[in-house]
């Protein structure tokens, strides 16, 4: 049984059914959308129309995760991801995911109007789990092997499942004994981070295994690699394989994706949910 609610600052996320995380990367290098949201009003327009489309989570990102990507300073980060974070804090009734694993960042977006931390990190980076407790805000842990820029350098695991749910472990209890509540906690498999295809298609086929600790899970494929490895597809056709995945991860227990493609994603899940229930009433 997971957390159906889970406090997000001055906002509630209700986790009854799947819900919709928009991504989007204010950031000149993001593999899909780099550059396009950089300047405070496309960002706040991307915005509006992803909370229209749907998402209820909106996750900023300053700071490109992708393989290869080339690291920022935090203070680099902090000019990108404030200014956005605040207008559309002002603007929109939305949650503000940040997606950051810098200590400084988490407390510098936390006063700005963000209500959740986001860490591919899983807040093991300096000062992370301190700072994300001092927040008071829910915290999203996700699983990589290895850093960013190295991680699909042939990634290797004895069982991939197993050492998945190993590290979310013993990352639920630092944050425990640090102080942060269990309702407050998310954990992520960390789709396409450190795992080469044959992982990821272990992990998602696993995933209510992940689902065992009581708390939500969030997925993420969207436009990645592994999806178009599958379907032979560039970026930007990837739109399909995206919604196969993130429909079958609603139907086997994720509880939030994280997309760039909101309004399909949205109308996807509402298909899920619909036949989920009606299957359920026989």
């Amino acid at each position: 049984m997971t957390n159906n609610t889970i406090q997000c600052a001055d906002r509630e996320l209700k986790l009854d059914s799947p819900v919709v995380m928009a991504i989007l990367n204010v950031t000149p290098d993001s593999f899909s959308d780099g550059g396009l949201f950089s300047n405070i009003e496309t960002a706040l327009r991307q915005a509006e129309k992803m909370v229209l489309d749907g998402a209820l989570i909106i996750d900023i990102g300053g700071e490109s995760t992708r393989p290869g990507a080339k690291s920022v300073s935090a203070s680099q980060e902090l000019d990108r991801v404030l200014p956005i974070i605040e207008k559309i804090h002002r603007e929109l009734d939305v949650i503000i995911s940040v997606d950051t694993s810098k200590a400084v960042v988490m407390k510098e977006a936390a006063g700005a109007g963000a209500g959740m931390i986001n860490d591919v990190m899983a807040l093991r980076a300096e000062g992370a789990l301190k700072a994300a407790q001092e927040t008071g805000l829910p915290v999203c842990l996700m699983h990589m092997k290895g850093k960013p820029r190295t991680m699909q350098s042939d990634p290797q695991y004895n069982d991939v499942l197993l050492e998945v749910k190993d590290f979310l472990t013993q990352r639920i209890e630092q944050c425990l004994a640090q102080g942060i509540k269990k309702e407050q906690i998310i954990i992520d498999p960390g789709f396409g981070f450190g795992k080469a295809l044959a992982h990821n298609i272990r992990l998602f086929k696993q995933l209510g295994a992940l689902t065992e600790p009581g708390l939500p899970v969030l997925v993420g494929a969207s436009r990645k690699s592994m999806i178009g490895q599958i379907t032979d597809r560039n970026v930007e056709q990837r739109l399909a394989g995206s919604l196969a995945f993130a429909t079958l991860a609603a139907i086997n227990g994720a509880a939030i994706i994280r997309v760039h493609d909101v309004a399909e994603t949205v109308d996807a899940i509402k298909i899920a949910n619909a036949l989920q229930a009606n299957l359920l009433s026989k």
